[in-house]
């Protein structure tokens, strides 16, 4: 008897302000006003997703000292807008990006406690960490943790948040009649945390939620990262959608879970992915060449290679060679606030690796950004695109994916309406929903309440 067939996770991705986004399509729309989110959220639940992702932008990026034009639609608050979705969706799990550099504990797990109560049991955070003084200066800080104690921090914050989660444990509430007044035993929401980074006490004043706590998702790919979603994330964010990388990493993520007394089926690895559909391959293979080319303008090449070079290039030609000038090493000073940045920790060797590959190849700056930067994903007609999805999940090159569709809100509708179903009568996708809660939709345990703990 052969081995069953895996069930996939897809979720959907609002992608925010980027450069993935055709702002010069016709049908792009806002991305801030809320019928955006609600098409996006109710074309995603209408197809039995798992969850709607919100990253996370603390600041406007800049180029060159100027807001980067990308980002001038700004950056909505994350759990406004996902307090808001959860009263125009059922079952849908809505995940939102915080950050833990620059919040507090009992902040945050107040505001998700909240919004696992308010969407009955569909919360999840994924949680990160900041790397840039350019985003810290927005706060307290004033500038941002060394990388070696970043993920202490964020696993001290996790931790300490689980605390509060936990320190309502589970048993009965009662209501006065007269005061209205929940009453409990002397012990509810009693905790007391002291550690390197916090150290509190208090009572937590958001009774046990629908989940007991939020689903937790991790987003990194360095060894710190990949360490950490081991120990505690229910998901991570994947970067590889091949074949051969997305084995790798899920191998390697999940391999690192038995020293955590964890099993496999306890986190979900899900990649973020793209998709062209046409009538056909030929047809798909056609519109994702002009959705790149919209993508990647001439002054976002650019934009981009100033990532990298650290000096500016505004005088070069986007269709002409790469520059022969070296990049600057040391802090970017001309693109801040861009995650892209911190991916080129050794600048000179990218340029290397960039000139050869634009040598042999014969391409301009703007093509050289097409082929290096980000492509899309699944490419071709619905029935090759279910069928590459399906046979990367069953091949455990990832679990599931994290869709973001180049246009928005209705980018994500003609997958809902052609590839889901051809996925369903694989017997690989749910047709209906199992259960209320996210945790229900990924097929992960409700975590176990401990021993009540306090002052």
């Amino acid at each position: 008897m052969g081995k069953p067939l895996k069930q996939i996770h897809l979720a959907a991705h609002f992608p925010g302000v980027n450069n993935t986004t055709v702002w010069s399509h016709p049908e792009a729309g806002s991305h801030i006003d809320f019928d955006s989110f609600v098409h996006f959220a109710q074309t995603a639940e209408r197809a039995r997703f798992d969850f709607l992702f919100l990253a996370e932008g603390l600041r406007l990026r800049e180029q060159g000292g100027r807001i980067h034009d990308l980002d001038v639609v700004g950056r909505p608050d994350t759990f406004t807008v996902l307090s808001a979705l959860a009263a125009v969706t059922e079952h849908l799990g809505l995940t939102g990006t915080i950050n833990s550099t620059f919040n507090e504990p009992y902040e945050v797990a107040r505001q998700f406690a909240t919004l696992d109560h308010l969407s009955g049991g569909r919360a999840a955070w994924n949680v990160v960490t900041s790397w840039d003084a350019f985003t810290g200066e927005n706060f307290r800080r004033g500038g941002f943790l060394p990388r070696e104690e970043r993920y202490g921090r964020a696993r001290e914050f996790l931790a300490t948040a689980n605390e509060l989660f936990d320190s309502w444990d589970g048993g009965e509430v009662l209501a006065d009649p007269a005061s209205g007044v929940f009453l409990r035993d002397a012990g509810a929401g009693a905790f007391v945390h002291r550690g390197e980074q916090f150290d509190i006490s208090g009572r937590f004043n958001v009774p046990r939620s629908p989940q007991g706590r939020p689903v937790v998702f991790q987003a990194g790919d360095s060894d710190e990262g990949r360490e950490f979603a081991a120990a505690d994330a229910d998901a991570i964010f994947g970067r590889y959608a091949t074949l051969e990388e997305g084995r790798a990493f899920y191998a390697d993520v999940k391999g690192r879970l038995a020293r955590y007394g964890r099993t496999p089926d306890q986190l979900k690895i899900l990649p973020a992915a793209t998709f062209v559909l046409g009538d056909t391959d030929a047809e798909a293979r056609e519109l994702a060449r002009e959705v790149r080319l919209a993508q990647v303008s001439g002054a976002t090449a650019i934009s981009y290679l100033e990532h990298v070079w650290n000096r500016d290039l505004s005088a070069y030609d986007p269709d002409g060679p790469l520059p022969e000038v070296d990049p600057v090493p040391g802090e970017n000073t001309v693109a801040r606030g861009r995650a892209s940045v911190r991916m080129f920790r050794d600048p000179l060797a990218t340029a290397r690796e960039w000139r050869e590959l634009a040598a042999a190849r014969k391409l301009s700056i703007r093509e050289l950004v097409i082929e290096t930067t980000g492509r899309q994903t699944f490419i071709g007609s619905p029935a090759t695109v279910a069928a590459a999805i399906d046979d990367l999940v069953q091949q455990d090159a990832a679990d599931g994916f994290i869709l973001v569709p180049h246009l928005t809100p209705g980018g994500l509708d003609g997958f809902a309406d052609t590839v889901v179903p051809l996925l369903q009568e694989r017997g690989v996708f749910r047709r209906e929903y199992s259960g209320p809660t996210l945790r229900d939709h990924l097929g992960l345990a409700a975590p176990r309440i401990p021993a009540p703990t306090g002052p």
